[in-house]
């Protein structure tokens, strides 16, 4: 008998993939680009479903089931449940007439204990007993829970190839499909040496399964940065389609003819670590990631989990993210929880249901655009030919530009929800719409991202309308098209002049002035801010980037889609062939403020820790866990000065910021190094003396479980040194001594 192995990464499963990756076995060309022409099965979505105790949740199940439209299901179902209320949901199951995987798992401490007789004879009799119940009134078995999980399903290799092997012996004696090994995420190796194990031994599986998550990849489009790297990602281009092509490839390599992803979703609260738009994302994801996998030909299906739950599910059961169970419903879907009263469908349940009702049975012709950031897949359902079209998040691209005016007239537009446009989007973003034709569909010319630009396509009850004319070009965000058309009539780029330094909030590179909101009778203003001066060096370089407005524009939105307050944008106009750089306007709403933290810092620098009624370490904590927020969620904002960081005081003394100025923005997805939050810090502290730098710093840094160092502290020096050098030899030094000399002649 071998020696029992602590883990399922042994010696052997890293010879045996690192044997095949050497002669090429991951090796496809283009892999990461979807294959043309295939069929997509009519049961290709499925979802992980369970019930509890109360009948009525049956009831409620099926149910929901039909009005999503999806007849494959999988049921979890271990030791004791032919004896609960498991069996009675599955009987259930089984006259509606759903399509049904069973899922037979062991329990942790069995799973751990495999290479014992006793424990073998437990399994190998609760397997006779399932199959004598169910086995000719289900689809298929599936063996294997996230094996290669040790802390989540308890096997070694040896514990696990025992299971595998009376589970094969039991199950295939009765003619019923057997589905596995179940392993998680993108881990070739182990998918190569338990397939290469399996053919040995003769017990392949009739499908090859795996748990394809990309949600931390964060995106179902991005390249794995996982693998070697964020250098790497773009070259190696491991993509969703790229995976699945690879598992694909492997199950063919060793003779198994068909995989599947048997679990698959994205939990909100991790959605809402970067974005706070969370059950709008999951639904926006689900989607997508659907639509990939069936674009790449290699599944034969792929299932959601779980149908019901408040954290990943279609549907929420109402509990809070503390009432999850201990052990991921990834490997072990155990019950339903909550109250049925609770229960309440998330977006991504009618996302689902949406692309259900059109994929399922329909062709897959070709990618129009993909892997490049815009993703619009042609596909065939009858004779109507239909397009599915979304960017990444935060980007956008121009309809027009991409169909023509005949096509978009004759096009029915469907949201991702399945509603029907009654007024067609000028932008593709990053929420799928499908664009359908009676009839064949029409040629697309040049789909491509609109250029350096970003959007929030969630802001609530607000619309992109795109402007162009007389040169001018640029975005309006508006309720409807009779506002964006008030703020075009009123504020048309060709009628904005700014006014003289008396009439301007600020006069100096960027002149800044209010002027009434056309959509609300005078009573609220906009401001609109156009770069006046441009320095020659600045004019060479700004060349090269998008206009002062459309930076503006870009770091609001990337502030807005991450939930950091910012004033609200509401349009950017730039003029073609500028030559000048100047001839560029940025629109936002009007942000009253009781101060900016650069007043309130000068403040306690001066000794006026009473300033407006609050106190320093009030004002601390507060901005602290903002700037923290701000930037855990990806954004390096490279102008925190004290003047862009605006303040209102609320009831409580509970503070709110927002922020102004925001060109200079960077953003990523996933939280910055510190290297980057401290350059922006000392930037927002640079008004504080010594002390409270030092407690602010311990309060944000706290919250990271960080301290304050002696290099944060010579980073926060040499800004103090720069910019006492810029006023003693910069430019504003020498305007100084330029108006003395003035003064003096």
């Amino acid at each position: 008998m071998s020696t029992p192995q602590s883990s399922m990464l042994t010696k052997q499963v890293i010879r045996d993939g690192l044997s095949y990756i050497l002669r090429g076995g991951l090796r496809i060309k283009n892999a990461h680009l979807p294959t043309n022409q295939h069929a997509i099965p009519t049961n290709f979505i499925g979802v992980c479903v369970a019930s509890n105790p109360n009948p009525a949740v049956d009831d409620y199940v099926v149910q929901q089931l039909k009005n999503i439209g999806i007849t494959r299901v999988r049921l979890d179902f271990t030791y004791g449940d032919l004896d609960s209320f498991n069996a009675r949901f599955l009987r259930r199951l089984i006259a509606e007439k759903f399509e049904i995987t069973l899922h037979i798992i062991q329990p942790f401490k069995a799973a751990k204990n495999m290479l014992t007789q006793p424990e073998q004879d437990i399994w190998q009799h609760f397997l006779a007993s399932v199959l004598t119940s169910f086995g000719n009134q289900i689809h298929a078995i599936e063996i294997g829970n996230t094996i290669n999980r040790k802390r989540w399903a308890g096997y070694t290799q040896d514990g696990f190839l025992k299971t595998w092997a009376i589970a094969h012996s039991e199950i295939k004696a009765r003619g019923v499909p057997l589905i596995g090994p179940n392993i998680q995420d993108f881990e070739p190796l182990y998918n190569v040496s338990l397939l290469k194990t399996f053919k040995y031994l003769h017990q392949l599986p009739d499908i090859h399964s795996n748990n394809l998550f990309v949600e931390r990849v964060t995106e179902p489009e991005r390249f794995d940065h996982r693998i070697f790297k964020y250098q790497w990602a773009r070259f190696l281009k491991y993509n969703l389609i790229k995976k699945a092509r690879i598992l694909q490839k492997i199950s063919h390599d060793f003779g198994v003819k068909s995989t599947v992803s048997s679990v698959a979703f994205w939990a909100i609260y991790r959605i809402q670590r970067l974005l706070p738009d969370g059950l709008q994302k999951q639904a926006d994801y689900a989607v997508r990631y659907f639509l990939l996998l069936a674009a790449s030909g290699s599944f034969t299906q792929a299932n959601w989990g779980a149908f019901i739950c408040q954290r990943e599910g279609l549907i929420t059961d109402g509990l809070t993210e503390a009432d999850y169970p201990d052990l991921e419903r990834v490997s072990y879907y155990k019950n339903v929880d909550g109250e049925l009263k609770h229960y309440q469908q998330h977006p991504s349940f009618h996302a689902v249901k949406t692309v259900v009702n059109l994929i399922h049975g329909a062709r897959y012709v070709a990618p129009i655009a993909t892997a490049n950031g815009l993703e619009i897949h042609h596909f065939v359902q009858g004779t109507q030919h239909f397009h599915a079209a979304w960017t990444i998040n935060g980007k956008a691209a121009s309809l027009s530009e991409i169909y023509s005016a005949d096509a978009l007239k004759i096009s029915k537009i469907l949201h991702r929800d399945g509603q029907e446009l009654t007024q067609k989007p000028d932008l593709i973003t990053e929420s799928p719409i499908y664009l359908l034709w009676d009839g064949e569909a029409p040629t697309v010319s040049n789909p491509q991202l609109a250029k350096d630009l970003s959007i929030h396509a969630h802001v609530q009850d607000l619309h992109y309308f795109e402007f162009k004319g007389n040169d001018w070009h640029g975005l309006v965000l508006a309720k409807n098209s009779h506002d964006a058309q008030l703020i075009l009539q009123k504020l048309h780029p060709q009628t904005l002049q700014a006014p003289n330094k008396d009439g301007t909030l600020r006069h100096a590179r960027n002149a800044i002035w209010a002027v009434p909101d056309p959509r609300d009778s005078g009573l609220k203003q906009l401001t609109i801010k156009q770069p006046i001066k441009m320095y020659p060096h600045k004019a060479f370089l700004d060349r090269f980037k998008p206009s002062k407005a459309k930076r503006s524009w870009n770091g609001a939105m990337e502030l807005m889609r991450r939930g950091v307050a910012t004033a609200q944008p509401v349009a950017y106009f730039e003029k073609m062939g500028d030559t000048t750089l100047k001839q560029n306007f940025y629109l936002c709403e009007f942000v009253k403020a009781d101060a900016n933290i650069g007043q309130i810092f000068s403040a306690y620098a001066r000794g006026e820790y009473d300033f407006l009624d609050l106190n320093p370490e009030l004002v601390y904590t507060q901005l602290a866990q903002y700037c923290h927020t701000m930037h855990s969620r990806g954004v390096h904002f490279r102008d925190l000065s004290g003047g862009n960081i605006l303040v209102n005081i609320h009831a409580k003394k509970q503070l709110s910021f927002s922020l102004i100025d925001t060109a200079r923005i960077h953003a990523y997805n996933h939280s910055i190094d510190f290297n980057l939050r401290i350059a922006d810090l000392t930037r927002a502290c640079h008004k504080l003396n010594w002390a409270g730098r030092e407690r602010f710093m311990q309060i944000y840094l706290g919250l990271s479980g960080r301290q304050f160092t002696w290099q944060n502290r010579l980073q926060f020096q040499l800004y103090d040194f720069k910019v006492s050098l810029k006023r003693t030899i910069g430019r504003k030094a020498i305007k100084r001594l330029l108006q003395g000399f003035k003064g003096n002649t």
